[in-house]
C-alpha cells in the first residue's frame, strides 16, 4: 500500500487538505496522485463546500521532487510525468468548490503552483515563494506566475529564480494578508465556514464563473453569469435565502 502523503479532514462543510511528506513537501508522482484524487473527490462530495490547502512543517512546498524525474529511456515515460504534473494544479483549479491556500512556508516551483491554483491566499510571516527552475537547468512555471504577477516581476523571477516574501506578495496585492503562524489555520479555515454557509449550487456556480471569466471579454463573460443567475433563481435555495433574509433568520439550505 502508498504511503498516505495527503491527509484530508472534514469538519462543518470544510475540507482541510494537508500535504505530508517529509521533509519538505517534494511533489513526487503519487504525491501528485494523492492530491488529485483528494481534490477530485472535495469536487464531488455534497458534505463539503469549501476547502483549504496547507501543509505540516514549515514548508508549504519545496516543488518537484527531482528524484523522481522521468527517463527519457523509458518510453512514455516523460509523458506520464507531464500529465500528471499538469492534473496536480487542475485538479485544484477546476475543483467545484473554493479552495483556500493556507502557505505555511516556502513554496518554490511547482509548489507555487499549487499555490497559485487556488482561489484565495494567505499566508504565514515566514512564506517567501519562487520559481527557481533556472538554477538547475530547466524552464517552466510561467503560466503560474502569469495568474498571480504582472509581465515583469513574472520574468525577472522567471530568468532570475529570484524569490519574494509574505510581505512582498501582500504589497503586490497577490495574498489576501500575511498572519502569524499559529494564526493561519483559524484564519482561513474560519472564511472557509463562511463560504460553506452559503447556498451550495451557488458557491459552485460562482466558482465555476470565477474560472470562466478569467477566459473571456468582459462582455461575454457578464452574460454568461446572468446566464448562471437565471438559472439559481429557480432554486429552492434561492427561495429559500430570499425568505431567510425578509425573516431576518438564518437560512437553511438543501443544495437544490
Amino acid at each position: 500500500m502508498s504511503e498516505k502523503f495527503v491527509h484530508l479532514e472534514v469538519t462543518d462543510g470544510v475540507a482541510l487538505v494537508t500535504m505530508d511528506r517529509k521533509p519538505v513537501n517534494a511533489l513526487n508522482r503519487e504525491m501528485r496522485r494523492q492530491l488529485v484524487a483528494t481534490f477530485d473527490a472535495i469536487s464531488d462530495r455534497d458534505d463539503i463546500r469549501c476547502a483549504v490547502l496547507t501543509a505540516t512543517g514549515n514548508v508549504f512546498c519545496a516543488g518537484a521532487d527531482l528524484k523522481d524525474r522521468p527517463d527519457s529511456e523509458v518510453a512514455g515515460d516523460f509523458l506520464d510525468h507531464n500529465r500528471i504534473t499538469r492534473e496536480t494544479g487542475n485538479s485544484i483549479r477546476e475543483c467545484s468548490k473554493p479552495v483556500i491556500a493556507a502557505i505555511n512556508g516556502t513554496a518554490l516551483g511547482a509548489g507555487l503552483g499549487l499555490a497559485a491554483a487556488c482561489d484565495i491566499l494567505y499566508a504565514s510571516e515566514n512564506v517567501t515563494v519562487g520559481m527557481p527552475e533556472i538554477n538547475v537547468g530547466l524552464a517552466g512555471g510561467a503560466s503560474m506566475l502569469k495568474t498571480l504577477f504582472g509581465r515583469s516581476t513574472l520574468r525577472r523571477m522567471f530568468f532570475t529564480g529570484q524569490r519574494l516574501t509574505a510581505q512582498e506578495l501582500l504589497k503586490r496585492n497577490v495574498i489576501e494578508d500575511v498572519v502569524a503562524e499559529k494564526d493561519l489555520l483559524p484564519v482561513t479555515m474560519a472564511l472557509a465556514r463562511e463560504i460553506a454557509s452559503k447556498a451550495p449550487l451557488a458557491t459552485i456556480y460562482a466558482k465555476r464563473a470565477a474560472n470562466m471569466v478569467d477566459l473571456m471579454p468582459q462582455r461575454d463573460a457578464y452574460r454568461f453569469e446572468q446566464e448562471f443567475t437565471v438559472a439559481l433563481s429557480r432554486t429552492e435555495d434561492a427561495r429559500e435565502a430570499r425568505m431567510a433574509f425578509l425573516e431576518k433568520r438564518a437560512p437553511v439550505f438543501k443544495g437544490r
